[in-house]
């Protein structure tokens, strides 16, 4: 006889957001947005369910195994449930904004849904907090992105923060500018991306050389930057190289205390990106809490974003301060809690007469009382 799951059992990946994390998601959210609100950028709320032709367009095209599909029992067409909010960002400003003055600013929260997740962070649903910086000339716009996402995590709290940068399109130009057939190419991809340099061997001693130096030249972005300028680079490998370190310098200079290293072979999760990149990590988790970078929309804009994952975001926050919760007795006048509300208290009221009401106080875990119009300690 098969027996019913019990009602709390959910499925691989998808959790119940519980007191006290759900309140510490929703108010971080909350000071995240209030950052990117005063640096102008304004709010935008796309569906969590589209069509999946424009959904998985353009840059949603990365995205398109991660993502659940359903029949719209409407229009009987395809839809897709979202598994990255910044192609939806996308279609939005080249359709319904495509005439709004640019350089344009958006910013974004939501819930995504996955397929799978992955052993460091297995959560398939969770929230995406975000900003797009479109129509914008690089390296100013990524210089714009990487700071303001340093400075809406400081706002939440998290100073640790160190910003790997990297160039996802590199390797692949090197490979072509280098002459690898197309297979030889593949091979290398996984190799630098396994950070493999054994499986290097067979492409040729210049070109296994070459290859090797780029995967040695990881690190701290001014070491980096030195280890990239000696390779034999020419043309537009060069140039992107050069585009790398500006946004390096001006970054530096911008927020000098903040941690930048540099990882040129770096493309996971980077695929439908077409300039800088970069990962935002911090010592408090395992995985990144955040990526970002260049790339282009559907008309040829260029645009520049950053994503982070309030899931692993919520873990590396600091620990909250005690609550500062008072019970207000039975029979209190309305205006006195609302006097306590307004003087930043969270107010718990009584909705009968008790015995004892420290007890009943205790009992609800209140960390204060209201006591002959004094608000006073429970112990």
């Amino acid at each position: 006889m098969n027996e019913s799951p019990p009602r709390s059992l959910l499925p691989n990946g998808l959790r119940d957001a519980l007191p006290p994390e759900a309140g510490a998601e929703a108010r971080a959210v909350d000071r995240l947005l209030g950052v990117f609100h005063a640096n102008a950028y304004e709010r935008v709320d796309p569906p969590l369910v589209e069509f999946e032709q424009s959904l998985l367009d353009g840059p949603g095209e990365a995205v398109s195994p991660q993502t659940f599909r359903l029949m719209d029992p409407v229009s009987q067409r395809m839809m897709g449930l979202r598994a990255d909010i910044t192609p939806q960002i996308a279609r939005i400003a080249a359709t319904r904004l495509a005439q709004t003055p640019r350089p344009l600013r958006l910013s974004y929260a939501g819930h995504v849904l996955r397929v799978r997740g992955t052993q460091l962070r297995p959560e398939r649903q969770f929230v995406q907090v975000g900003v797009e910086l479109i129509g914008a000339p690089a390296p100013g716009a990524d210089v714009e992105v990487v700071v303001l996402a340093a400075e809406a995590l400081e706002a939440v709290g998290i100073s640790d923060i160190s910003i790997d940068l990297s160039l996802p399109t590199l390797v692949p130009a090197i490979c072509r500018e280098i002459g690898l057939a197309e297979e030889e190419a593949r091979r290398a991809r996984v190799a630098l991306d396994r950070k493999d340099p054994a499986a290097l061997s067979g492409l040729g001693e210049d070109a296994q050389a070459l290859l090797t130096a780029l995967l040695e030249a990881a690190g701290p972005a001014g070491d980096a930057i030195s280890r990239l300028n000696a390779l034999p680079l020419s043309g537009r490998t060069k140039r992107m190289c050069g585009e790398l370190e500006q946004t390096v310098d001006r970054v530096a200079a911008a927020a000098p205390g903040l941690g930048l290293t540099v990882d040129p072979v770096e493309f996971r999760g980077m695929e439908y990106q077409t300039g800088v990149s970069f990962t935002v990590f911090t010592p408090r988790v395992h995985s990144e809490i955040g990526r970002g970078g260049r790339y282009e929309l559907d008309t040829g804009e260029s645009a520049t974003g950053c994503t982070l994952f309030m899931d692993a975001l919520v873990r590396a926050l600091p620990a909250p301060h005690p609550d500062r919760l008072v019970y207000v007795p039975h029979g209190t006048s309305p205006e006195t809690s609302a006097q306590l509300r307004a003087d930043g208290w969270r107010t718990l009221q009584a909705l009968s007469a008790g015995d004892d009401d420290t007890a009943e106080a205790r009992r609800l875990r209140c960390s204060h009382i209201l006591r002959d119009d004094d608000v006073v300690e429970v112990t």
